[in-house]
């Protein structure tokens, strides 16, 4: 039987017994291996069971430890008393790697290994040829300034000018700690001495310390050679990593851009009786009302590859559609509530909440209510427009999740970001606009403050030029007068053209 699970993720169907003891292993993560394993959902009692089948732990005492991991979190989710996985998301993707069930998405090249000739023991000096395997892009930052000197001084046999002795080791690394006026040379118990002539040279009889030094480098070649990958990895290699990762990622990204999406809002929402639809791409609503046009709307939700809404899994199961392979988007909060101070107050967090401190929209949905009395009534008209304004509330959060790869949690002194569920690592946030505006030399173009009105949110079109930090890692935005922008504040963004 084809497993659908490991078919979407692109592994080999996984053996709980062979990943048992991995260093990765707790509970959540057994609990992953055992629903890819099986390839079907499972209640937790055939999960403990499997546990018991292996000797991982006493079904009871298994059971136990599942029930307290929180079983349900992301990328598991419940459905009744069995769990089930969602493989589009982007957490099983980096557990499964975690787990060693799926190689690295940039695999690093593995240096040939050096000439495996027996080293000699500590009574032995030091000679170049080990130097430079021990040394070679190493980080010695945490060896002493002594200790260096000594191993360079050992191979060269011969006292030294300082900056010949730091010229040796740079020359090997660049991530040292050792400058020619070292303190520690000048401890009456220091091995290295400074000579009238400002050389340093090693005094008569080092005696333990310089065998300690020799045991060092030894160690740290036997090291490297029992684990190549140890080697750092040159300037080019780095670079070549980079340039596949990130054209793994864009293509990837290319590939989640071709998803139709849809976002829905029912009501109510256990029982729906009206639908609200809104189709991200062609930036359409559609609404049904009653059992026909529900029927309809099944039929419409077919001709899409993604559908978002809260609670969307229960939502669809009240409206009877199957999801199948399609990739769903949790809309609630990813998170239920927040502590707040010492005493263990907490704040609960709700989608209105999320939505008011993200978008700016002081009131995202009407009341309940009023919705009943308008579909008891028949006053279609009104349920639909309450409808619509409704799931606009949605777009409204779900746009700015994927521009900010979270949504903002704001009240009182609060104001965080939020990880947005429904946003995969390889999709182009704000901070990738912001690096491709910066290699282009051209403006963003952005949309500030509350979220932008739906028939045009374009008209609050603003020009904002991106600036960093001269190694590159940190961006910010600041406006035509060269103030910085809060980019929490914002709610589009999208490349401009050149201004010259």
């Amino acid at each position: 039987m084809s497993n659908t699970w490991c078919d979407a993720l692109g592994i080999d169907v996984p053996s709980l017994d062979a990943v048992k003891d991995h260093r990765e292993a707790n509970t959540y993560s057994l609990l992953l291996v055992t629903l890819l394993e099986h390839g079907e959902p499972m209640t937790l009692v055939e999960v403990a069971a499997r546990f018991a089948e292996i000797g991982l732990a006493p079904a009871e005492r298994a059971l136990l430890s599942l029930k307290r991991c929180k079983p349900g979190r992301a990328p598991v989710y419940r459905e009744g008393d069995h769990y089930s996985l969602d493989p589009h998301d982007d957490d099983l993707h980096l557990w499964v790697f975690r787990l060693g069930l799926r190689p690295p998405k940039v695999s690093r090249p593995t240096p040939a290994p050096p000439k495996l000739e027996p080293l000699p023991g500590p009574e032995v000096a030091l000679r170049f040829e080990e130097l430079d395997e021990a040394w070679k892009d190493a980080n010695l930052r945490s060896w002493s300034a002594q200790r260096l000197a000594l191993a360079v001084l050992d191979a060269h046999g011969e006292p030294m000018q300082p900056q010949e002795v730091i010229d040796f080791v740079a020359a090997r690394t660049k991530w040292f700690s050792l400058t020619a006026d070292t303190p520690s040379f000048k401890r009456k118990s220091a091995a290295v001495t400074i000579r009238p002539d400002e050389r340093w040279s090693m005094i008569a009889d080092p005696g333990k310390l310089l065998l300690d030094t020799r045991r060092a480098v030894r160690d740290r070649i036997e090291g490297l050679r029992r684990n190549p990958a140890l080697h750092r990895s040159s300037p080019e290699e780095i670079a070549r990593a980079r340039e596949t990762f990130e054209r793994k990622r864009l293509a990837h990204a290319a590939e989640l851009a071709k998803l139709r999406r849809v976002l829905l809002y029912a009501f109510p929402a256990k029982d729906p009786r009206a639908l609200a639809l809104l189709d991200v791409a062609a930036h359409e609503l559609v609404t049904f009302i009653g059992e026909g046009e529900l029927a309809a709307a099944r039929e419409r939700l077919a001709t899409f590859d993604l559908i978002g809404a809260m609670d969307v899994r229960a939502l669809l199961r009240a409206l009877a559609f199957d999801p199948g392979s399609r990739h769903l988007a949790e809309l609630g909060p990813p998170q239920k509530s927040k502590r707040i101070n010492k005493r263990g107050r907490t704040l609960k967090i709700t989608p209105e909440l999320l939505i008011q401190g993200s978008c700016g929209i002081s009131r995202p949905f009407g009341d309940p209510k009023k919705l009943a009395t308008y579909l008891r009534e028949g006053d279609h008209e009104k349920l639909r427009r309450r409808l619509d304004a409704n799931v606009k509330s949605l777009y409204a959060l779900y746009e700015y999740g994927r521009l900010h790869g979270a949504v903002r949690l704001r009240w009182g002194f609060l104001d965080e970001l939020i990880p947005a569920p429904w946003v995969h690592r390889d999709e182009p946030t704000l901070h990738h606009l912001e690096r491709a505006a910066r290699d282009a030399d051209v403006p963003l173009e952005i949309v500030v403050g509350s979220a932008p009105g739906w028939t045009d949110p374009w008209s609050r079109v603003r020009l904002a030029f991106v600036e960093g930090d001269a190694n590159g890692w940190r961006t910010w935005l600041v406006d035509e007068r060269g103030y910085e922008i809060d980019e929490a504040d914002v709610q589009r963004a999208r490349l401009g053209a050149p201004l010259h």
